[in-house]
């Protein structure tokens, strides 16, 4: 490993994508995942999309609609490669209220490999 590599964390990794998702950058938000991506709704056993190309199209157009879309972390844990967020979004599809989630992470290496939201 040269200088110039660092070792990401969960935590980092995590970070790095909430920060594209608040920059509605979807290029930098996708880097965060592996083709295999899934992300799940705590409780079900199929997910909500599978890969990469739906997850682009699902945040893409979340991004699209969300011109004031901000994401402010209420609290952290993190557990081994699992990152858990107790997340506020304000700007969601345009909305004023803010919506509050829990986001749990799991990553591998320097990719988040699943996603489930409790809502």
């Amino acid at each position: 490993m040269t200088q110039s590599q660092e070792i990401k964390t969960p935590a980092d990794v995590v970070q790095e994508n909430l920060d594209y998702y608040n920059q509605r950058n979807i290029e930098g938000f996708m880097s965060s995942f592996p083709d295999t991506i899934a992300l799940y709704s705590f409780g079900t056993s199929d997910p909500v999309a599978f890969g990469k190309e739906a997850i682009r199209k699902l945040y893409k157009e979340l991004f699209d609609v969300s011109p004031k879309l901000h994401s402010t972390i209420l609290h952290r844990i993190v557990l081994g490669n699992k990152v858990i967020d107790h997340e506020s979004i304000k700007g969601r599809k345009g909305s004023k209220k803010r919506t509050k989630l829990v986001m749990i992470y799991e990553v591998s290496g320097d990719k988040i490999v699943r996603m489930t939201v409790i809502r």
